[in-house]
């Protein structure tokens, strides 16, 4: 069944006032906008990544090495989403990067 917004509405999960960058461990999903599978397809039950999900598996790796403080635990690239479990050590700065 495709998205369709008029139908399929997701009440927010998050605690209200939650510090989300504080320390703890926190399951992620990331998804694309409006859901298009641009990461690669599901075949015989495994994913295959194309160029566009190998790139976001590598960010995803890249992250960890930028930010001493996030551990990356589980994660798996799926066609419209990324799923991830990371854990945050310490506090987080929302500085970018210059």
């Amino acid at each position: 069944m495709a998205y369709d917004p008029e139908r399929h509405h997701r009440r927010s999960i998050r605690l209200s006032g939650y510090d989300y960058s504080q320390p703890g461990t926190y399951f992620l999903t990331l998804c694309v906008h409006n859901r298009d599978c641009i990461f690669g397809e599901v075949l015989a039950g495994q994913m295959h990544r194309n160029v566009i999900g190998e790139i976001v598996a590598e960010e995803w790796l890249k992250s960890a090495k930028m930010r001493p403080e996030l551990r990356l635990d589980q994660w798996i690239v799926m066609p419209n989403h990324l799923h991830g479990i990371v854990s945050i050590s310490g506090a987080m700065t929302l500085e970018r990067e210059r």
